[in-house]
Order: C-alpha cells, then sequence, then structure tokens
C-alpha cells in the first residue's frame, strides 16, 4: 500500500493500539478515515494532524492553567500541505522548537488568536471589496493584539475533479450542474468563503448544490473524496490534485499569511521559522508540490507602529 495511506491493520501499529481498537474509533468517528472498495483506508497525513490536534488541546489546557512549554508554538486556522514539511524541517534543524498546529480554518484561526489560545494564525481570507488578504479583516476580528502579518507563500486554488475531468467542471457555476457532487470545506474556512461569495455573486443557493452540505476540514480530504469518489469535485490545492493524480482547473492564486501578536513575532521561534521558509533546501524540497510562489515569502505585510 502506498506510504501515504495505511490500512487498519499498519494504522494500529502506526499508533501502538490493538486493531481492534481502530474499528472502535471509527465507529465512534474520533479518527480520519474513508472507505474504498468496502475497505477502511487511513491517510498517514490526516492521522498525523489527528495526532497533532489531540496533542494541541491538552497543550491548550495547560496553557489555560498557567503552565509554561518551552520551546513550543501554538498555530492553527488553514490548511496547506507546504505547512507539514515545514514542521518536519523545523523539527530537524531546530529540535529545540516545537510547532502544534490545528486545522480549525482561517476565521477561527484568527479568533483563536486574538482570545490568547494560540501563537499564530495561518489564513488566505479574501476580501472582495479590495481584493486583499487577511489584512481588511485585522480590526474586526484581532481587536486585542498588536498584529504582525507575514507572508508565507502564494499558491495556486482551484477545483479538483476526476481525472479527465468527466463533468466538465470549468465554473462555479458548473457546481449546480444535475448528477454532479461536491465535497465542501467547513464554515469559516477561507476557501468556504470564496466559494459563498461567488454563489452569491451567481445568485446560486447552496442548497441547488449536491453534496454543499458535506464538510470536511482539510485540503488532502477534500481530495480524498474524489479520490474515492463519494464527490466529483471540491476546491483545494494544485498540490493536493498533483499528489493524488487528479485532474485541475485553476481559480486563483491567493497569499497565504502567517498572523501574530509582535511579541511572537520577535521570537526565536518565528524567526527559526522563517529562516526554514527561505531556505534552498526547504525550496528545492517543495518544488515540485505545484505551483507555489515564494517571492514574498517572509515579507511583513501588515503592522502597527
Amino acid at each position: 500500500m502506498s506510504e501515504e495511506l495505511m490500512n487498519t491493520k499498519e494504522a494500529a501499529e502506526y499508533l501502538g493500539i490493538h486493531e481492534k481498537q481502530v474499528y472502535g474509533l471509527i465507529k465512534e468517528k474520533k479518527i480520519p478515515a474513508t472507505r474504498i472498495t468496502g475497505k477502511w483506508i487511513f491517510p498517514k497525513k490526516l492521522i498525523d494532524d489527528w495526532i497533532k490536534e489531540s496533542a494541541t488541546k491538552g497543550i491548550e489546557q495547560a496553557r489555560q492553567k498557567g503552565k509554561h512549554i518551552e520551546g513550543a508554538l501554538l498555530a492553527a486556522g488553514s490548511n496547506d500541505p507546504i505547512l507539514d514539511i515545514l514542521h518536519t524541517h523545523m523539527r530537524k534543524m531546530y529540535p529545540e522548537f516545537y510547532i502544534f498546529s490545528a486545522n480549525t480554518g482561517s476565521t477561527e484561526g484568527l479568533k483563536a488568536l486574538d482570545k490568547g489560545y494560540t501563537d499564530i494564525a495561518w489564513s488566505h481570507l479574501l476580501d472582495p471589496k479590495t481584493g486583499e488578504y487577511n489584512i481588511p479583516f485585522i480590526p474586526s476580528y484581532l481587536p486585542n493584539i498588536n498584529p504582525v502579518v507575514v507572508n508565507l507563500f502564494h499558491r495556486e486554488l482551484g477545483f479538483v475533479v476526476a481525472p479527465g475531468n468527466p463533468h466538465d467542471i470549468r465554473t462555479f457555476a458548473d457546481l449546480a450542474k444535475g448528477g454532479v457532487k461536491y465535497i465542501n470545506r467547513q464554515e469559516g474556512a477561507g476557501t468556504r468563503l470564496l466559494l459563498d461569495h461567488h454563489l452569491q455573486q451567481l445568485e446560486i443557493e447552496g442548497t441547488k448544490i449536491a453534496g454543499y452540505e458535506n464538510e470536511v476540514f482539510t485540503h488532502f480530504e477534500v481530495g480524498l473524496s474524489i479520490l474515492s469518489r463519494e464527490a466529483d469535485v471540491g476546491i483545494a490545492t494544485s498540490s493536493i490534485a498533483k499528489l493524488l493524480g487528479l485532474g485541475f482547473v485553476p481559480i486563483t492564486r491567493e497569499s497565504f499569511d502567517m498572523i501574530m501578536d509582535k511579541s511572537v513575532f520577535f521570537g526565536k521561534g518565528v524567526q527559526a521559522l522563517l529562516e526554514i521558509l527561505n531556505s534552498d533546501k526547504f525550496k528545492t524540497r517543495v518544488a515540485g508540490l505545484g505551483s507555489y510562489d515564494f517571492h514574498k515569502s517572509g515579507r511583513i505585510l501588515y503592522t502597527i507602529n
């Protein structure tokens, strides 16, 4: 089986538990899994995300009790495959630092940052009126911190479809075609807000799109839904389509940013992260993943003096 996918036995070994416990977690819907040709499949990436998310909850509880975890950075918000590679390079080059990241969606990431639940928010929220990303939302979402917005990269977002695009999906209007099943992102995700904006412009109700109510939390889950034929189309990055051998129809190039309080920005952990992000070794590692643009990587886009 692919190194990216595990069966129940492999998942049990990976987690260090009995195979029966894996089935129990599936039944209770506590573990990310998908059924393909009658068998349960576990994407290794999603299992890793699940482990990190569980760890993050414990860390947040500890912080709320006044405990400090040396070298730990908590992050929440949007999702991208590159973040996992960034975490790996961080552990290799700076083992004294940890990043725990939860896939909550851009909006919830910003809210968590303002409440002090996280150190960093990953975000790609588009303001249709200005065409700007993230910065227009700072006054409403981050009134209680001194924010710094730093660009991580620009990425290509589009419709992920089956190879050959059998339903000929080209525009947002095509999502309402008969016989087309859509897989959606959760409410508050930047991708979901982009979809809803375009549907509103076209005066198309979400109820007119089959599968609009079916939500997942990551780009990888969108791709897996297409791969398993649970859905015909979803919105995700070009890297997901490339990794899974799926079709891709470009929609836009968007700014994926890191937002934090100024005090966190000057910390050693964030500075180490930015150093890795701009290293030739990291850029070479991710070069084959898709249409990523690092020309503004590490640039401060917004701060209050």
